[in-house]
């Protein structure tokens, strides 16, 4: 314990130790800002390769290399639902060497459907910025004797449990979308979960599945090619890449939204200067002119903002998919 002095100080005096015990506290922050990154920064992926959710965190991180000096790897880490990577990535050192992309799924839905998840994706976790919003875009086989997305619902109603979907599994953007379309159009087709969007689409484009719902990044070559046929998008408006194409709304199931969104988060206790230069750094990357080319043709929106902002969104995307999971009885297939 430190010796207490009784003895009056000059004001002189005063200022100057106040002075030195404030360039003492912030030398801690200063040293770890400045020695952060001290080796490459590990980017883990809930998914398999193939699918939008690694070329949102390949597009990033190629740019955050750049920026940053050491390499930004993206590590794909397939399974549970996003739980395998999750934990893993809740395990790791809070030191800002490991980031973990997140999503709808793994922020929205799991903590909903999930009756055992091995940790609180708002209290293991911290929140650093909001990566991309992507449109989803709902597709089917050309073999489905369906024209069109009235076509296709008017089919499925009528052959209940004759379709497959498949996705890049439980609670993966893909999965929800189609649960909430198949909830408001009053549909039964059965779910084929997969480890990732590339797996989900070898099938779906052999015709062993007859529809999914993804990203344009993932679909829109096998659309373009007429290997796909897109039935309607999930955004609000119409998208620049499918002018032709509706949004599920104008097909009378009004309010209908749904759209896939990625962010990045990192172990709790984390940091905060380390998170705040790990948002900045994602901001200016989400801006360069790779990033921004690649997401103009993607129809993706880049996000960027702070900490907080991808908070509160999350807070209301989760007040959002949780009723939603509790009227479709989304389970864990």
């Amino acid at each position: 314990m430190t010796e207490r002095i009784n003895t009056p100080i000059t004001r002189r005096q005063a200022l100057v130790v106040a002075a030195g015990t404030a360039a003492a506290v912030a030398l801690p922050a200063a040293r770890a800002q400045s020695s952060w990154p001290s080796k490459p920064v590990r980017f883990l992926v809930p998914f398999a390769p193939g699918g939008t959710s690694e070329i949102v965190a390949r597009s990033v991180a190629a740019e955050l290399t750049k920026q940053l000096g050491v390499s930004v790897f993206v590590e794909n880490k397939p399974g549970g639902a996003g739980v395998t990577a999750m934990q893993e990535a809740q395990k790791s050192a809070p030191d800002g060497h490991t980031l973990i992309l997140t999503h709808v799924g793994t922020l929205a839905v799991n903590p909903y459907m999930l009756n055992n998840q091995p940790y609180d994706v708002n209290k293991d976790f911290m929140p650093v910025t909001l990566l991309a919003k992507v449109p989803n875009v709902f597709v089917i086989h050309p073999d489905v004797p369906a024209k069109n997305f009235k076509e296709f619902v008017d089919y499925a109603k009528k052959n209940p449990g004759k379709l497959n979907y498949g996705s890049a599994g439980n609670a993966s953007a893909g999965h929800l979308a189609m649960e909430y379309l198949k909830l408001v159009a009053g549909m039964y087709i059965t779910h084929i979960p997969y480890r990732g969007t590339g797996p989900q689409l070898t099938d779906l484009l052999a015709g062993r599945t007859q529809a999914s719902s993804a990203g344009m990044p993932a679909l829109g070559a096998h659309i373009r090619s007429g290997k796909l046929r897109a039935i309607a998008v999930g955004t609000t408006q119409r998208i620049a890449a499918l002018p032709d194409v509706p949004t599920v709304a104008e097909m009378g199931f009004k309010d209908f939204e749904t759209a896939q969104w990625y962010g990045v988060h990192v172990p709790a206790g984390t940091p905060p200067d380390i998170v705040k230069r790990l948002q900045e750094e994602s901001y200016k990357a989400l801006r360069s002119s790779a990033v921004t080319e690649r997401f103009a043709t993607d129809n993706a929106v880049g996000g960027g903002g702070p900490s907080s902002e991808y908070a509160a969104f999350i807070g209301r995307e989760q007040k959002i998919w949780s009723d939603i999971v509790k009227r479709a009885q989304i389970k864990p297939d």
